[in-house]
């Protein structure tokens, strides 16, 4: 009787995640593709963190300001790649951080070679002598990096194939890559899942290249766009599984100087997808989302398996019903979780407050404008009121809001900077914002129609000009382009509200009583005392008697109108009227057509 043949040895497949990834957190999209292959047992995924032996070695707080600064991340990886970029990427790189205390401080020339170094080192101590196939996963300031590693990983070993995926390396932007990176051998285009199974199966059974679905870009045949192939039901993907991350993270850092933030990932898309500046959807073809009690359990799972309190959701937006369910089972659970999302604008004080008892404590929120025909042509589908709203109820629940003011927006008119510059008084009380240049990304709605935008020429991005040599870069699709058209204007039109937003961030910053909102209000029964502080100017009182206090306190969640009329019968429509536009000229509440918001927050915390 013949033995029985041996097993066959799995195909074993290594998933890299290079930096400027978050370091204090795992990679979701490795932890992820790892658990989805984990299911195939012919296949062996294993997960690389290099990010993390470079936090060491140039300090985790510089490798924080780093990761937040895409522009001088890949500055700094420009030279390993491109050594006859290295001037001009020195000169980008400072001009990157000259507004960071932490970063202008870096020796250019010093972090480069470390960054070789450490490079170098993880390379050496790596065994891939027996892998089948490599994976960088590139999502937004990733690409410089994995590249420069994709090309020592290649010249160390010949015959190993690299493939490419993630959000920086979707659709057109991928086969360019492809075309003219001879390291790179494949590129997914969109979610990874099912095609890089179907890749693992077709390289192990050495089958034609042929039969790989059009979402994997190879040489072999042209590309052509076509949607990207999804996963129908999310609720059947495995939990993302994050050990690896940890194992390094002990190796790395033995001491553990930081308990990590795990990602969740409750959808993929956006339920709105319509906002003409975003291109933050073109590898979901797609709105999906988990069950809320699928989320929970993973969280819990999740919690419980590594230690962590904190979780980060990576959705564009989260699902609105599920996430009203989600929250819910949070705060009946009572354990100290807290969560980061981003979410669209929710003007409800009081579902702002159910999800921050269950535990969001910081979210961002897409503000983006504060006019109302700017925020119909950027097809927000919010208003000034939603926005002001959102951002007054999410400090009154103490729940941390970071948002975003885009500046220089094409075809932006002089009447829209003014009602930006008027509305920014209205805002003072709340977190403020950030001033955000408008950029041009590859796929967003602004990108496929520039003229109606006022746009004249698309072209490379003048920053990509100081890392790519000029005859690749004019080969690329680059995720960020340049353009040309109305931004000298914009640029001087947007110029006052730059610096009121740095006058509003020095306010808060520069206060001396941080409990107590900077309009506040205390009830006294019959009657209100506000309290007003300024920018600039002594801080103001107001008292508000009678009929007075009882309309304001019937303000603080919006109010129509005809609302306030059929409440308040007494007080003639045009008193009222009158009484509101007072108010709105003290910057007490806030008016938008018919609709009114007062702006004072309770002064005890609630």
């Amino acid at each position: 009787m013949s033995s029985p043949a041996p097993p066959a040895s799995p195909f074993r497949v290594g998933l890299i995640s290079m930096p400027w990834s978050i370091f204090n957190r795992p990679s979701i999209q490795l932890g992820a593709l790892k658990a989805w292959l984990d299911r195939d047992s012919s296949i062996e995924a294993h997960t690389f963190h290099p990010y993390l032996q470079v936090a060491k070695a140039v300090g985790t707080e510089t490798y924080h300001h780093l990761a937040r600064n895409s522009w001088a991340g890949e500055a700094l990886y420009s030279p390993l790649l491109f050594p006859e970029q290295k001037e001009q990427a020195a000169r980008l790189f400072a001009e990157s951080c000259k507004d960071n205390d932490q970063l202008r401080v870096l020796d250019f020339d010093q972090t480069v070679q470390l960054l070789d170094l450490s490079l170098d080192r993880w390379l050496a101590e790596l065994d891939l002598a027996d892998f089948h196939l490599i994976g960088f996963s590139i999502c937004f300031n990733q690409l410089l990096s994995s590249l420069t590693a994709a090309q020592r990983l290649k010249k160390m070993h010949p015959s190993l194939p690299i493939v490419i995926g993630g959000s920086g390396c979707v659709g057109m932007i991928g086969a360019s890559l492809l075309e003219n990176f001879s390291q790179i051998d494949y590129v997914i285009s969109g979610e990874g899942e099912e095609s890089l199974e179907q890749l693992c199966h077709c390289l192990k059974d050495n089958e034609a290249r042929e039969t790989l679905p059009p979402g994997i870009i190879q040489r072999t045949r042209p590309f052509s766009a076509s949607p990207c192939q999804d996963l129908a039901d999310l609720n059947q993907l495995p939990i993302p599984d994050y050990t690896p991350y940890f194992q390094q993270l002990q190796d790395t850092f033995p001491g553990q100087p930081f308990i990590p933030v795990l990602p969740l990932e409750f959808s993929r898309g956006c339920w709105w997808n319509r906002c003409t500046f975003c291109n933050l959807n073109l590898q979901w073809p797609g709105y999906r989302w988990k069950q809320s009690a699928r989320m929970a359990r993973e969280v819990t799972e999740q919690s419980l398996r590594h230690g962590c309190l904190d979780f980060t959701f990576t959705d564009n937006a989260l699902p609105p019903r599920e996430a009203d369910l989600f929250f819910q089972t949070m705060a009946a659970a009572k354990s100290d979780y807290d969560f980061f999302a981003e979410i669209r604008v929710i003007s409800d004080g009081d579902k702002l407050a159910a999800y921050r008892r269950g535990g969001l404590s910081s979210v961002q929120v897409g503000i983006e404008a504060l006019s109302t025909s700017l925020l119909a042509r950027m097809e927000k589908g919010t208003t000034v009121m939603d926005n002001i709203a959102a951002m007054k109820q999410s400090r009154g629940c103490h729940m941390r809001l970071d948002g975003n003011l885009i500046t220089e927006f094409p075809g932006s008119t002089a009447e829209e900077v003014a009602e930006t510059l008027q509305n920014l008084d209205f805002v003072l009380p709340f977190t403020p914002l950030a001033a955000a240049s408008f950029f041009l990304g590859e796929g967003s709605p602004v990108c496929n129609e520039p003229k109606l935008f006022g746009i004249s020429a698309i072209l490379q991005h003048p920053k990509n000009r100081r890392l790519f040599p000029p005859e690749i870069l004019a080969r690329l699709v680059m995720l960020i382009k340049g353009h040309r058209g109305d931004r000298t204007l914009q640029q001087s039109l947007w110029r006052p509200v730059k610096r009121k937003i740095a006058r509003w961030q020095a306010f808060h910053a520069g206060r001396d009583i941080h409990g107590i909102p900077p309009l506040s209000y205390r009830d006294g029964g019959s009657f209100l005392i506000i309290r007003q502080e300024q920018g600039n100017g002594p801080c103001l009182h107001h008292r508000l008697r009678g009929s007075s206090r009882a309309i304001y306190l019937s303000c603080q969640t919006i109010r129509e109108q005809k609302e306030l009329i059929q409440q308040f019968p007494t007080i003639q429509p045009q008193v009222l009227h009158d009484f509101l536009e007072e108010l709105r000229t003290k910057r007490l509440l806030f008016r938008e057509g018919e609709r009114t918001l007062a702006l004072a927050l309770p002064a005890a915390a609630p």
